[in-house]
């Protein structure tokens, strides 16, 4: 079985290397790394690794667009499934085995920084719980799969189930869409708990999209749309 772990990458040159260096501690299939236009180095960085797919672009188009395009490359590989973490340091690798081994029971498994057995590293923004709890909400109210952590990166996904969703969004509420695509395709969902690390409180989302009800009103209207969607 070929699986692939796919990593949306911008400005994360402080950590890449190490992150990279740990994957493959835990994971001997194929390592995608999209670079969207990053400007710290990281581009240099990855092309003197010998050892994975990378995909840059030129300019910055956005996060949900890193991991379509990684979607579509490692299905263009022949991948039967895939795991998708970010490259800062906040998700472990050491649980890729455990993702892998859980698609056996579920199309996609999501991983949580909210389940009781998720540690904590730092303390998150409060509102980023905030608003990731509302949404997450909003999610199980329609679904029912009682999901704890709508928008943790880290997760796992069949081949085939990805083959049945047809992801547009660029931004970072592309995850939205995803959690629409999947309940209107019937796909069942699994979470594992992961831990919870924050480094940088002052990440910023860009744009508008700092303050969080305008980020709120953001995710919703994308989720909206795609339950609305035919098809």
């Amino acid at each position: 079985m070929t699986d692939a772990v796919v990593m949306p990458v911008y400005n994360e040159a402080p950590t890449v290397a190490a992150v990279l260096s740990a994957v493959r501690r835990y994971f001997e299939g194929i390592v995608i790394v999209v670079d969207d236009g990053s400007t710290d180095g990281t581009s240099e960085i990855l092309a003197g690794c010998d050892d994975i797919v990378a995909f840059s672009r030129s300019e910055n188009v956005g996060y949900g667009r890193s991991l379509i395009d990684g979607f579509d490359l490692a299905l263009s590989l022949g991948v039967e499934r895939v795991v998708t973490m970010d490259c800062d340091g906040q998700h472990e690798p050491h649980h890729i085995p455990a993702f892998l081994r859980t698609l056996r029971q579920a199309d996609i498994v999501s991983g949580s920084r909210y389940l009781p057995a998720s540690q904590a590293v730092g303390d998150a923004p409060a509102e980023r719980t905030h608003v990731n709890a509302r949404v997450t909400a909003v999610i199980n109210a329609l679904t029912g799969w009682g999901i704890t952590d709508a928008f943790c990166g880290f997760k796992a996904y069949r081949a085939a189930a990805l083959r049945r969703l047809a992801l547009t969004e660029d931004g970072y509420a592309m995850p939205m869409e995803l959690w629409a695509q999947a309940w209107k395709a019937g796909l069942t969902v699994s979470e594992l708990p992961v831990e919870r690390i924050y480094f940088d409180n002052d990440r910023s989302f860009g744009a508008d999209l700092d303050d969080p009800e305008k980020r709120l009103e953001y995710y919703m209207r994308v989720w909206n749309a795609s339950l609305a969607q035919e098809g």
